[in-house]
């Protein structure tokens, strides 16, 4: 885990400072630190990198799927589906190193999201009551999870609920999409006249995993939080949908799950992404559909136990006969 020892180095040397407003006002002088629903500064330190340290992305270019090459055919991608528009897939191999990227499709203002400490990757509707946001990266972390900050108010949010958690846009809630992610090959297969998100322009390893095994690592970085309930590891992958949560082993045992109303399936062919210091050969951690009674597409998020149990502590874990 290369980038984490890098960015654990520089956490030491910098005293991991916690986000104590005085101390970040400097950074960020336009926040409304007054406004917040955390219950302690504690909650909040920093990741290592400052602020746009990840640059986040804006209108990423796109090229046709056959034109694409370089994709390993298990390679993640972040699947976006928008009725009457081609579908458009986000490599993960960007999103690691960039986290963010603000797009617009179909009129339509979202950001596509991944934060690799808790393998999260959501989509979120940029309009609110305040206006269009666009996110960007603050460098710091809750829980393991990345805050995004949007720069029209330098409010912060969490990454992992879409909330709105310091500044004027506290309590706000970001509308999320249904998308998901999935094998490179698998979209393909499914959408031959689809686009894919083209090579950003910076100097990144992009395809390298800068956190090699870190999902075989017995605790989550920088997270000092309770493991999950139910001697579930904390690195174990879980459908999360809503406050519910489903451990993805047993979805992948069971191939397909109907339960609470909706239908969850599994099939094989995806990497993981923080497995193998090349992301296309990850060990294969399958890829994950949620659908309503309808058969329409649902939200959701395939994060880490901890995640879950740290977000929502009052969740439903979904065990089966366990």
């Amino acid at each position: 885990m290369r980038l984490i020892t890098t960015i654990a180095a520089f956490c030491t040397a910098a005293g991991v400072a916690v986000a104590d407003p005085a101390f970040w006002k400097y950074e960020w002088p336009n926040t409304d630190f007054e406004t917040t629903s955390l219950e302690s500064w504690v909650e909040i330190i920093s990741g290592g990198p400052p602020r746009d340290g990840i640059p986040a992305l804006d209108d990423p270019a796109f090229v046709p799927v056959a034109q694409k090459q370089g994709l390993s055919p298990r390679e993640p991608v972040i699947t976006l589906q928008i009725e009457g528009e081609v579908p458009r897939a986000y490599p993960i191999r960007y999103l690691t190193w960039h986290e963010i990227v603000n797009d617009e499709v179909g009129g339509i203002p979202v950001a596509v999201t991944f934060c690799p400490l808790c393998n999260s990757g959501i989509t979120f509707d940029r309009r609110t009551a305040a206006g269009v946001l666009s996110f960007g990266v603050s460098g710091k972390l809750r829980n393991s999870d990345m805050i995004m900050y949007d720069r029209e108010t330098e409010s912060w949010w969490q990454q992992a609920t879409g909330e709105g958690i310091v500044g004027a846009l506290t309590g706000t809630e970001l509308d999320t999409l249904p998308t998901w992610m999935e094998g490179w090959q698998v979209f393909v297969a499914r959408n031959p006249d689809g686009l894919v998100m083209a090579e950003p322009d910076y100097p990144r390893s992009y395809g390298q995993n800068p956190y090699v095994r870190y999902d075989s690592s017995d605790r989550p970085f920088l997270y000092s939080g309770e493991n999950p309930p139910h001697d579930i590891p904390p690195l174990v992958r879980v459908v999360r949908v809503g406050d519910a949560a489903w451990p993805l082993p047993r979805l992948a045992e069971a191939g397909a799950l109907t339960e609470n109303g909706i239908t969850l399936s599994w099939s094989s062919g995806q990497a993981s992404a923080l497995d193998t210091a090349r992301i296309g050969e990850g060990r294969n951690v399958g890829n994950v559909r949620v659908r309503d009674a309808a058969g329409n597409d649902l939200a959701h998020d395939v994060m880490f136990a901890f995640a879950f149990h740290a977000f929502w502590p009052d969740g439903d874990w979904m065990l089966g006969d366990r």
